[in-house]
């Protein structure tokens, strides 16, 4: 009788935890459900298949995510060479007076392209978002306007922009799957200057501004994109990420926090990147062909940097010492003599200088010599005549690439890893005949 009675309870509370576990786990399930603000997609950005959608055509504040159309824009002016670097735009009385986040500018200050674009992805400043909307379309209504049509341009067909920041406005609404369009042509249609979402801090007027996105710092494979926040939206996100051959966009909008927003985003990217795997593997001629690069030629990129500065921050590469490697002489071979004009330490310091920098391929040769002078000028020890531009051909195409030449194979290791830390992309190359 006493057994009978222990394996009936036994059963009972046995069916008693299974049960709460599934409570537990349909809690979870329910809550993203009962959350009146959460809506999120992730989609493989080569192939534009949806691998989760939740809520993703549902009406949502965009929040900050908004400033991604505000940078669109900028940058395709940039692109039409309305704007340079440079350019320095006029601060308002009605920019100066956006709440924060904000850059404390002041009406009457003027504000450079190359300080507004950090300042936005960074550190999210309303400030510098009203100072691009009024320098491209006169006022921010105007530029508003300008967003919107883009918007519907690009199939957005469910976004409705009334200001450049973000702000809290009744009429501005956006969804998950219009805001993954967004990001997708961000990087299609603005290659040169993605590379901008993935700043982790900037300096202006003294001051350092670190960044919101603890995606791209905590995630591995992620190089952009933006957060946001507004209390009628919760905390959203955009976010791409590169995996195994596999770039995956999401968002996630809603969230009650930072960090749950977060956690929902890398639960949904851990499950996305194992479904692209196997369709992959189910569709192998969808699968994407990939050119060698020869190991010589290219020595370091933007994610070897980020992989090894992850795991060893403070660890400092040292330049190597200057040597000359002797080699045999053949006995039956001429004794080559160097060119008078070139005597045999100048052959030796033309292989050891014979490493660059290269931070961007352009279509046209300014906006190269721009990127190039714009990298030269954060260090220095780069002279302004080691700013290159190498023009190449490339099937029907020219190219301009921006390079930093001249160096040591080490110490352009180090300049491409410190350009890397200030959020500007770049690959170490040995130079042609060198």
């Amino acid at each position: 009788m006493l057994v009978a009675i222990l394996v009936s309870t036994r059963k009972v509370t046995t069916k008693w935890l299974l049960a709460m576990a599934l409570l537990i786990i349909g809690v979870g399930q329910v809550s993203a459900e009962v959350n009146p603000r959460y809506a999120a997609i992730v989609l493989d950005a080569d192939s534009g298949e949806v691998l989760h959608a939740a809520h993703m055509d549902a009406p949502r504040y965009p929040a900050s995510l908004t400033k991604m159309m505000t940078l669109y824009l900028l940058f395709e002016a940039m692109d039409k060479g309305l704007m340079r670097l440079d350019t320095a735009m006029p601060v308002s009385a009605h920019a100066a007076s956006m709440p924060q986040t904000n850059i404390s500018l002041k009406k009457g200050d003027r504000l450079r392209v190359r300080d507004a674009i950090p300042a936005l992805v960074v550190r999210s400043a309303n400030d510098a978002a009203v100072v691009v909307a009024e320098a491209l379309g006169g006022s921010e209504s105007e530029f508003a306007k300008m967003m919107t049509a883009k918007a519907k341009a690009m199939k957005m067909t469910a976004t409705t922009f009334r200001n450049a920041s973000g702000l809290p406005n009744e009429m501005q609404r956006s969804t998950a799957r219009d805001l993954s369009i967004l990001s997708m042509r961000l990087m299609k249609d603005h290659p040169d200057y993605y590379h901008y979402f993935s700043t982790l801090s900037f300096t202006f007027n003294g001051k350092t501004y670190n960044s919101h996105n603890r995606m791209i710092k905590d995630y591995a494979g992620t190089d952009g994109m933006k957060t946001g926040y507004i209390r009628a939206s919760g905390f959203n996100v955009a976010t791409s990420t590169s995996r195994d051959g596999h770039r995956l966009v999401g968002v996630v909008m809603g969230g009650k926090s930072a960090q749950s927003r977060d956690a929902e985003m890398v639960a949904l990217l851990d499950k996305s990147f194992i479904k692209a795997e196997q369709l992959a593997k189910l569709s192998p001629k969808a699968a994407k062909k990939t050119v060698a690069v020869p190991a010589s030629n290219v020595v370091i990129s933007t994610q070897t940097v980020r992989k090894v500065s992850r795991l060893s921050s403070d660890v400092e590469v040292k330049p190597q010492p200057l040597r000359v490697v002797t080699k045999p002489i053949s006995q039956t071979a001429p004794l080559a003599k160097p060119a008078p004009s070139q005597p045999l330490i100048a052959q030796v310091l033309s292989a050891e200088l014979g490493w660059a920098v290269q931070v961007g391929s352009f279509r046209a040769s300014k906006p190269a010599h721009d990127r190039a002078s714009d990298a030269a000028r954060r260090f220095d020890d780069i002279a302004s005549s080691q700013v290159k531009v190498n023009e190449v051909s490339i099937s029907d195409r020219t190219l301009f690439r921006a390079q930093l030449i001249g160096l040591q194979q080490e110490q352009a290791k180090q300049t491409c890893e410190r350009l890397v830390r200030q959020g500007m992309d770049c690959l170490v190359v040995k130079m042609p005949n060198s």
